[in-house]
C-alpha cells in the first residue's frame, strides 16, 4: 500500500471549507464561490487517485491505533473509489442546483444549510475511503448528524417531526445493532479492516459457531438503516419535509448510498463470498429484500405527491443493490455495484425535476402536471430520461445495470430473483410512464395556460439537471470507465 494523505485531504477539504462559508455568511456570493471551490477541489482529489489504483496498487493511511487492531485510518480501493468520484462529482452539480433553488424561494438559513452540506460530503468520502469498520462507522454517523439540520431546514412541526423520526431510525438502530456487530466482528476476528475474502472468513475456519455468525450478519443488517429495507425504511418519506436538493442528496448521492455502500462493505469484505454462501445468507437477503422491492413499487404507484413517489421508487431501487450483492454471483454484484452508480445520476436527475416544477410552477401534486411540458419542455426531457432509465430501457444506463442483476440472479440459480427485477421494472414503468404521459398528452388548464410566471427554472438549475440527464445516456455508451474499475474491485473476491 502506497503512504499517502491524499485520502485524508479528500476528506478535510470541504470540512475545512465549513469555516469561510460561515465567515461568508453575509456575502451570499462568497459563501457560494467557497461551496463551489471546495467541491471541485474534492473532485479534482478523487481524481488523482485513479492511476495509482489503474496500476493495482492501494493508497492509503493509519492515521492512530485505538486498540490492537482497531485503527483509524484510510484506504483507497476501487469500490471506495467509485463511490468518492460519485459523491464529489455529483456534489458540484447539487452545488450549483441548490443555488439557483434557494435563491428562487428565497429560501432561510441558506448559510447553514450550505454548511451542513459540505460536512456532509467530508462524512460521505470518509465513509468512502475508510480502511476499516471503526472508521467507516465514526463517518456513517457523523453523515447522520449532518443531515439532520437539513431534514428539519423549514422548521415547521412537519419539518421536525421528519427530522425526529430519521434521527430516532438512523441513530437508534446504528448504535442499538450495528455498534454491537462491529464489536463481535472484532472479538471474533481481533480486527476491524477490510479483507478481500472476508475477515471472517478465516476465523469461522477455525470452529467459530454458525448460529453466531447468523446473529452478527442479522445484526449488520438491522443497523444499517440507511439502506432503507424494509421494515426499517420509514425514516425516508418522511425525511421528503427537506428542501429538494437536501431530497436529492439523500435518495440519490450521500445517505441512502452509504447504507447499501456498507451493506456491500459488510458481505464482500467482512463476510466474504465464500462464507456468506456456507451460511446460506446471501439467498435468505436476496428474498428478504425482494419483498421490499415490490412492496416499495406498489406503495409508489398510490402516491399523488411528486417526492413521495420518488421517496418509494428510491427504496425500491436500494433493494436492487442489496438483493444484487446477496446472490453472491459475478454477474449479480456487478450489477449492484454498477446500479449504485446508475440509480444516483437516474434519481438525482428525478429530484432535481421534482425542484423545478416546485421554482417553476409551485405544484407538488402528480395529478397537477397535466399538460405541462408545453410550458416546461426541457424540465420534462429531462423526467423522461430519467424515468426511462430506471424502468430499465436502452439506450439509458438503467438498461445496463438491470441486465447485470437479472443475468446475476440466473448465474445464482435464483429463478423468483429475475422474476422479481422484472415486475418491478414494470411496476416502475405503470408509476413513471403515467407521469410523462399527462405532461406531454394531458390537457393544460387554462389556469395553467394563461398563467405567466410557470415558466423553466433558472439556468443554474436547469445546467446541472441536463448534465446529470446525458450522464444517464452516456454510461449507457460509454461504461467502460465504470465496469473497469468494477472489475478491479471484485478482482480478488471472485
Amino acid at each position: 500500500m502506497i503512504q499517502s494523505l491524499t485520502p485524508v485531504y479528500a476528506v478535510l477539504v470541504s470540512l475545512s471549507a465549513i469555516i469561510p462559508i460561515y465567515l461568508s455568511r453575509n456575502n451570499p456570493n462568497l459563501r457560494e464561490f467557497w461551496t463551489i471551490l471546495a467541491a471541485i477541489v474534492k473532485f479534482i482529489i478523487v481524481l488523482s487517485l485513479i492511476p495509482p489504483l489503474l496500476k493495482g496498487q492501494t493508497v492509503g493511511i493509519n492515521l492512530f491505533e485505538i486498540l490492537p487492531g482497531i485503527s483509524f485510518g484510510f484506504r483507497v480501493d476501487s469500490l471506495g473509489l467509485i463511490f468518492a468520484l460519485m459523491a464529489s462529482f455529483l456534489w458540484i452539480l447539487t452545488s450549483f442546483y441548490s443555488i439557483g433553488y434557494m435563491r428562487s424561494l428565497k429560501e432561510h438559513n441558506q448559510t447553514r444549510y450550505f454548511v451542513c452540506f459540505a460536512g456532509s460530503l467530508s462524512a460521505t468520502i470518509g465513509a468512502a475511503f475508510a480502511a476499516n469498520l471503526f472508521t467507516m462507522y465514526i463517518f456513517y454517523e457523523a453523515l447522520t448528524l449532518f443531515t439532520y439540520p437539513l431534514i428539519a431546514h423549514e422548521e415547521t412541526d412537519e419539518a421536525f417531526r421528519g427530522a425526529r423520526i430519521y434521527l430516532i431510525y438512523l441513530l437508534g438502530t446504528s448504535i442499538a445493532f450495528l455498534l454491537p456487530a462491529i464489536i463481535g466482528t472484532y472479538l471474533a476476528a481481533g480486527s476491524l479492516e477490510f479483507v478481500n475474502g472476508g475477515l471472517l472468513a478465516a476465523t469461522a475456519s477455525k470452529g467459530l459457531s454458525s448460529t453466531f455468525l447468523v446473529v452478527l450478519f442479522a445484526l449488520f443488517i438491522l443497523g444499517i438503516a440507511k439502506a432503507a429495507i424494509m421494515p426499517l425504511h420509514s425514516w425516508l418519506p418522511n425525511a421528503m419535509v427537506a428542501p429538494t436538493p437536501v431530497s436529492a442528496l439523500l435518495h440519490a448521492v450521500a445517505v441512502v448510498k452509504m447504507g447499501v455502500f456498507v451493506v456491500l462493505r459488510v458481505v464482500l469484505y467482512v463476510f466474504g463470498i465464500d462464507l456468506m454462501s456456507a451460511l446460506g445468507i446471501g439467498t435468505f437477503l436476496a428474498y428478504f429484500a425482494s419483498f421490499t422491492i415490490l412492496l416499495a413499487s406498489i406503495i409508489a404507484l398510490r402516491q399523488d405527491n411528486i417526492k413521495a413517489r420518488l421517496a418509494y421508487s428510491t427504496i425500491s431501487q436500494l433493494s436492487y443493490i442489496v438483493v444484487g450483492v446477496s446472490l453472491l454471483s459475478l454477474s449479480g454484484v456487478k450489477g449492484s455495484i454498477l446500479h449504485i452508480v446508475v440509480h444516483a445520476f437516474s434519481k438525482i436527475t428525478l429530484f432535481f425535476w421534482a425542484g423545478a416544477m416546485a421554482v417553476g410552477t409551485h405544484k407538488k401534486y402528480v395529478s397537477q402536471l397535466s399538460g405541462i411540458a408545453k410550458k416546461m419542455p426541457v424540465s420534462m426531457a429531462i423526467f423522461t430520461v430519467g424515468a426511462l432509465s430506471l424502468i430499465g430501457l436502452p439506450p439509458f444506463s438503467g438498461f445496463l445495470s438491470k441486465w447485470y442483476l437479472l443475468k446475476g440472479s440466473l448465474e445464482a440459480g435464483l429463478v423468483p430473483i429475475a422474476f422479481v427485477f422484472m415486475i418491478s421494472s414494470f411496476l416502475n414503468a405503470c408509476y413513471f410512464l403515467p407521469i410523462i404521459y399527462i405532461a406531454y398528452f394531458g390537457k393544460i388548464s387554462p389556469e395553467d395556460e394563461k398563467d405567466s410566471h410557470i415558466k423553466e427554472a433558472p439556468k443554474m438549475m436547469l445546467v446541472p439537471m441536463c448534465i446529470t440527464a446525458t450522464m444517464v445516456i452516456l454510461i449507457f455508451f460509454f461504461p467502460g470507465i465504470v465496469t473497469s474499475l468494477i472489475d478491479l474491485a471484485l478482482n480478488g473476491i471472485f
